[in-house]
């Protein structure tokens, strides 16, 4: 957790709260002034509330790029409910002898309006945009699975790795902030609420959001440099691109920026487009075809690897997977080290005599139906008939097994966790699982740009094993080193960058 974390995070409530703001406050007048708009604006502003936020900002990215204007259209629309529907009734609140003197006085209603009811009705109307500016903040967590950066990410990663100390002192930050932030907001709506809303204080509070936007503007701006890529979700992602940061800076005059974290799908997304945001990825060779390309094993043409089927699909994006980098991140099912030293297991297929005594379990994207690497194919290709098989989020699924809900769980073969919960990898000795190598990929137009990075990169083709890399993971998620320590330090004993 760093401060640039904490002020991206500030960042994004701050420019959602003055989006919604300058949104809300005329849709509450609007509702206001016009008895035939009140019943649709309050009803479209309730139906946006009932809309959890992560799916909101789903729907949001299938038009937008992921990023950080996704989080903050998405947090402006969840934030309008309680700035319109304060704006509409503090305006009716407000004494019906003053509307009818203004009126008498020959004001037009728009006159009145704006100049007499709303002041008066503003310490209603700051209610509610105390109420916005606290809740986004809590929100705003969700950025971390659309690449908005901010505090999310440093979350949902401490609980993947249940790392306590760490999901309290990030929560503890957002508590404060949160805290903090209602304190002052509460002691200005007082002071209006004591002038009777009529001074020309009332926005004294939305200039200081408006100043605070201003200075924290460098945080929200989208990165800079000849080489741009996005943090990873999980360390692995993390070693290898801040590897490609090291060695590329060290080897050329080239500047690489790496920038909020990214889930894989989504860096695909903004790696792909003609308006890309970033230059290249890690990723894996079995990802790229199922996941990103939508396609499945039985479309690799016999005698095919995937590796070169995929390549040969990406000339259609524009991209290219360098050499293979040595580790593969494939499926494989684990078991604690207590159960196999019990029963001797050391293949998948030693399972078979004892899955009906055992509880199975993996992520939910395991248990659907489509694709042939899913949970059904797979029982049935081993002939494994287990108890119960239980879907389990994938940030919780290692406090699952060290738990004991499930005695058998798919994981991936070079996560660190894996040596910390203390689990055995089964050999997959049928080859039911499809390889995943690990690759970067990088457009083809850097490539033209800059073509020393593919001969740059491609040092580290074979360099690092599939063991090597969990004991990588294993040092950032579980010792608690940092990823640039970690990434450096592999670097150095490879004779790739000096010490």
């Amino acid at each position: 957790m760093s401060w640039d974390l904490i002020f991206q995070h500030l960042f994004i409530v701050l420019a959602a709260s003055l989006l919604s703001i300058a949104v809300g406050l005329p849709l509450g007048i609007w509702a206001y002034v016009s008895k035939v708009a009140r019943p649709i604006i309050l009803r479209i502003v309730d139906l946006l509330q009932t809309i959890p936020s992560l799916a909101l900002l789903g729907i949001i990215m299938v038009i937008l790029d992921p990023g950080k204007l996704t989080v903050i259209i998405g947090i402006t629309l969840y934030s309008l409910l309680p700035i319109v529907r304060n704006t509409c009734l503090g305006l009716q609140e407000v004494d019906p002898g003053v509307k009818e003197a203004a009126r008498g006085m020959g004001m037009s209603k728009p006159y009145r309006v704006l100049m007499v009811e709303f002041p008066l009705a503003f310490p209603t109307v700051f209610t509610g945009i105390r109420i916005a500016v606290v809740n986004a903040i809590g929100t705003a967590v969700f950025a971390a699975f659309v690449g908005g950066g901010g505090l999310g990410g440093v979350i949902t990663q401490a609980i993947r790795i249940a790392d306590m100390p760490l999901i309290l002192a990030a929560t503890g930050v957002l508590m404060i902030i949160a805290v903090a932030l209602d304190l002052v907001m509460s002691w200005f709506e007082n002071q209006m609420r004591k002038s009777r809303g009529g001074s020309k204080k009332m926005w004294i509070p939305v200039a200081l959001i408006v100043a605070a936007f201003i200075a924290l503007l460098p945080y929200g701006q989208g990165g800079t440099g000849d080489i741009l890529l996005y943090d990873g979700d999980y360390s692995e992602t993390q070693l290898m691109h801040h590897m490609v940061k090291m060695l590329v800076e060290d080897q050329t005059d080239l500047t690489v920026t790496i920038q909020d974290q990214m889930s894989q799908v989504n860096n695909w997304n903004a790696l792909k487009d003609d308006n890309h945001t970033c230059d290249l990825m890690i990723s894996y060779d079995g990802t790229i075809l199922t996941t990103f390309l939508g396609q499945d094993t039985t479309d690799v043409p016999e005698g095919m690897t995937i590796y070169d089927y995929v390549q040969g699909e990406l000339d259609d994006y524009g991209l290219t997977q360098l050499e293979k980098l040595g580790f593969e991140n494939t499926y494989a099912l684990g078991v604690p080290q207590e159960l196999a030293d019990e029963y001797g297991l050391e293949t998948i297929s030693d399972l078979v005599p004892i899955a009906d005594q055992l509880n199975f379990g993996a992520e939910q994207e395991f248990f659907t139906l489509e694709g042939s690497m899913k949970y059904n194919p797979f029982v049935a290709f081993y002939g494994l008939n287990f108890k119960e098989a239980i879907s389990v989020d994938m940030g919780l699924k290692y406090t699952a097994i060290e738990n004991g809900t499930f005695d058998v769980a798919i994981v991936y073969t070079t996560d660190g966790l894996n040596i910390k919960v203390g689990l055995k990898v089964l050999e997959d000795d049928k080859s039911f699982f499809p390889d995943y190598n690990g690759v970067f990929l990088v457009r083809d137009d850097l490539l033209e740009k800059y073509p020393e990075v593919a001969d740059i990169l491609n040092e580290l083709a074979g360099a690092i094993s599939s063991d090597q890399m969990a004991q990588l993971t294993y040092q950032v998620d579980v010792e608690g080193r940092t990823v640039d320590d970690v990434a450096q330090e592999f670097l150095v004993s490879r004779g790739l960058l000096d010490a």
